[in-house]
């Protein structure tokens, strides 16, 4: 009886170690460099999937971070360095992030308007990646920002 007991468990444990899990981890260091964001690809909309980072002391605040980021390269940087994107940053003034600074501070808050603009992608198995340090949680994950939206909301606020 006991040894029945025990072959179940050890089969429960291999069985649950080889489950999927949606995130996954690379190396520790990594949690410290931050990866320039990656062009995914774009919709007829105009909306751009893109892999992009975000650090935290957390995942939930590191995740977030990310979805911040992503919003921010689409305003002021553009997405170097791929094909598909629109290399271009939708606000092309220089210190334009400066100059707003009463627009753009809410704008970026934790729970601002930013969110309304990008939706994390969660359809993959490998959606996320996960860096750990001693301190900091890192994770990359795969988003979607409606640039044209932004576009029209800046137009609209009088930024653009």
């Amino acid at each position: 009886m006991k040894v029945k007991y025990l072959s179940v468990g050890i089969i429960s444990i291999f069985l649950l170690g080889s489950c999927s899990k949606t995130t996954t981890s690379v190396l520790s260091s990594a949690a410290y460099t931050t990866p320039e964001p990656v062009c995914m690809g774009v919709e007829r909309d105009g909306s751009q999937t893109l892999r992009v980072w975000g650090k935290g002391s957390n995942a939930a605040d590191a995740i977030e971070q990310a979805k911040k980021n992503a919003v921010y390269e689409v305003l002021f940087k553009g997405i170097r360095g791929t094909g598909e994107c629109e290399n271009r940053p939708l606000v092309t003034e220089v210190n334009a992030r400066e100059r707003y600074a009463n627009y753009f501070n809410p704008f970026f808050k934790d729970g601002g308007e930013y969110k309304d603009f990008v939706t994390e992608e969660t359809a993959g198995k490998a959606s996320r990646l996960e860096a750990k340090g001693s301190s900091i949680v890192s994770y990359g994950v795969i988003v979607t920002v409606d640039r044209e939206g932004l576009r029209q909301r800046l137009e609209r606020d009088g930024v653009l």
